[in-house]
This record gives structure tokens, C-alpha cells and sequence, in this order.
């Protein structure tokens, strides 16, 4: 696991961390909630982008030792989705930016027959229409309810909207450029936080996109405590089975 990984496992493996990282994260809503309502919804997500590491993580290795063994600097998710949960706004403003982005990546994906990734996308493209409706759906009421939510929720958009810009940087071995995506999902959060009386945070035009590095293996704060959480029962128990 410490050689350098070519593709197609660079991309493999940046899609898999990408989808188990926000896994882990909205499983941290587990028990804390607003409404149960909202509790099995995001659990059912979480879910979701499990199964999808799952897949894509196989195809590169062990999942569970790609999962739980591997160092923090081995990991290839954008920042975006190790950023913590926050408020519930913070955690809906995330999940709108990242399934918007991954809605519009899976369907390209989907399509090319010759990509390795193509049944993963084609199963989970439906999956992920769900998590982008869902993040729609509580953006209008948040930003278009009280005073309050309105204020919480801009003030989500403002803080993760710098992470944004990384999620359309190159990837080594994806066949679907990321740049390309960028003018559809623009299009598709302007629309949304419009229709929430929502403003959008400094676009690129003015310079307000800065690209992070988590796909050189260079991550926040916040993560290196997420994954010393989620790595600790299997590394305290090392070939335990259940």
C-alpha cells in the first residue's frame, strides 16, 4: 500500500475516499439528528456511499485495508467531505455541493462502456439523484424559512465554498475530465440557492475558488482526528472477525 498508486487505482481510489469519508461523516449524525425523520434519511445515504467505496475501493485492494490500515497521508478524498458536520445547515450546504458534483460525474461515467467504473456509476447514479434532491429539498426550506435557518445556512454555503473548487482539479486515470462538469454544476447550485433566496458565495470570476489538495494526500485538521475514529476497533483488534 505505500507504492505509488497509477491509474486506474489513483481514480478508483479518489471516488472511494471520496464517498467513505462523507459516509463516515453523516454517520456521525447517528443519535444527533434534528428529527428521526432526518436520521434514518442521512443514515440511508451514509449507506449508500458505503457501498459505493466498497466497490470502488475493490477495485484497487482489500477494502477493509484500504479502509483502516492506510496512513492519512494515503487518502485521496477532496477536503470538502472530511470537513466536519457543523450544524445542520453546514452538513446540508456539503452534501449540495458534493452530490451536485457526483450526480453530474456518475452519468458521464455511467455511459462509457469501456470504463471500469461504469456499472458502479450506472447502479449508483440513482442513488446519488436521491442525495442531491434531498440536499435541494432542505437548502429551499432552510433558506427560504426563518430568519434564523436562512442565516445558518448562508453562512454554511460561505464557509465550504472554497472547498468546491477542487472537486473539478484532474484526476490521473478517471475517464471524464472534471473541468467539464464545472459550468453544469454551477449552473445547477446557482439555480437552487436562487430559489432559496440564497446568495452565492464569490464565484471564480472573482478569484473566491481556492482548489485544496486532498487528492495529493494533503488534508485538514479536522480529518486526521475523523480517521483515527474510524480506524481505531480495527486497529486495536488487528485479524478479528465477527
Amino acid at each position: 500500500m505505500t507504492a505509488p498508486v497509477q491509474a486506474p487505482a489513483t481514480a478508483a481510489l479518489s471516488l472511494g475516499d471520496d464517498a467513505l469519508v462523507l459516509s463516515h461523516r453523516l454517520g456521525e449524525w447517528a443519535g444527533h439528528a434534528p428529527v428521526l425523520e432526518e436520521e434514518v434519511a442521512l443514515a440511508n445515504i451514509a449507506l449508500d456511499l458505503l457501498g459505493q467505496a466498497r466497490v470502488l475501493l475493490s477495485l484497487v485492494g482489500d477494502e477493509d485495508e484500504l479502509a483502516y490500515l492506510r496512513e492519512e497521508r494515503a487518502f485521496r478524498n477532496v477536503q470538502l467531505v472530511e470537513q466536519p458536520n457543523g450544524d445542520f445547515a453546514h452538513t446540508i450546504a456539503r452534501q449540495l455541493f458534493f452530490s451536485t458534483y457526483q450526480q453530474l460525474l456518475y452519468e458521464r461515467l455511467a455511459v462509457d462502456g469501456e470504463s471500469p467504473f461504469a456499472p458502479v456509476a450506472a447502479k449508483a447514479v440513482k442513488e446519488v439523484a436521491y442525495h442531491r434532491d434531498h440536499a435541494e429539498h432542505w437548502t429551499l426550506r432552510l433558506g427560504d424559512g426563518t430568519a434564523e435557518s436562512h442565516s445558518r445556512m448562508q453562512r454554511a454555503l460561505d464557509a465550504l465554498w472554497r472547498f468546491t473548487g477542487e472537486l473539478f482539479e484532474p484526476v490521473e486515470g478517471l475517464p471524464v475530465d472534471p473541468a467539464a462538469l464545472r459550468d453544469g454544476w454551477l449552473t445547477s447550485v446557482t439555480d437552487i440557492l436562487r430559489r432559496a433566496t440564497l446568495t452565492l458565495p464569490e464565484g471564480p470570476q472573482a478569484g473566491g475558488w481556492t482548489a485544496g489538495a486532498g487528492r495529493q494526500g494533503i488534508h485538514t485538521e479536522p480529518f486526521g482526528r475523523m480517521l483515527a475514529e474510524m480506524q481505531h476497533l480495527h486497529r486495536s483488534h488487528p485479524g478479528a472477525t465477527w
